[in-house]
């Protein structure tokens, strides 16, 4: 059984899919990581993410792996480095190439194969589980989604205004949506949610009654 939860970097998804994998018992695939790894690995052969041919060749060389919450990259623990500002922004950027995404799709179904999972993403709904289960899309206030980033970054001890913040969202927002391959839109049977004002409990707690719900519905 399959679960997908897509919306824009801020919204709280990667949180409420991590929470109601762990309500559920599923697995939870975290798609975004995956897109961050080729990105850190780009950065870290020093490679100009530009170079759409030197990017496609990295992301179906490099071997991403999951282990204990590690994000592993050809053995390396990445966990934390993934998630910098620098490579925020490449991860933003090599998304837009069709070879990386179909590279990273493929990996994203054969990790879904045979097991109930909650997966995490942009195209998630859309592109890569179309028939998924069950499909949620959140989205939050800009303003909102920027103050979650700067508390993020806070506590790996970087400090960005939230001016800054707002500025690289929209950039981010811009990318993504108007990508011809796999731009961020709701799938036509995605239930939408405002995460604005609740807290991740809330958000847990209506996510998680759906989903049962639908599960006890479900013909056996």
């Amino acid at each position: 059984m399959i679960v997908t939860i897509d919306g824009p970097a801020g919204s709280g998804k990667s949180t409420a899919a991590r929470g109601l994998s762990q309500r559920l018992g599923f697995e939870f695939l975290d798609t975004g990581a995956m897109y961050r790894c080729v990105a850190w690995s780009v950065l870290d052969q020093n490679v100009d993410p530009t170079d759409e041919e030197a990017v496609e060749v990295i992301s179906q060389q490099i071997k991403i792996s999951f282990s204990d919450a590690q994000v592993l990259v050809d053995g390396r623990n990445v966990s934390e480095a993934i998630r910098t500002p620098e490579v925020t922004e490449v991860a933003s950027l090599i998304a837009q190439y069709p070879v990386v995404r179909t590279e990273l799709v493929r990996l994203q179904r054969q990790a879904a194969e045979g097991i109930d999972i909650v997966s995490e993403g942009r195209d998630q709904g859309t592109v890569v589980f179309p028939e998924a289960f069950c499909k949620f899309f959140l989205i939050a206030d800009p303003q909102e989604r920027a103050r979650r980033r700067q508390a993020e970054l806070r506590t790996q001890g970087k400090n960005m205004s939230v001016a800054e913040i707002l500025q690289q969202i929209d950039q981010r927002d811009q990318r993504d949506e108007q990508r011809t391959v796999a731009p961020l839109v709701p799938a036509d049977d995605a239930v939408e949610f405002n995460t604005s004002t609740l807290t991740i409990e809330e958000v847990l707690d209506q996510l998680e009654q759906i989903v049962r719900s639908r599960m006890s519905s479900k013909p056996h």
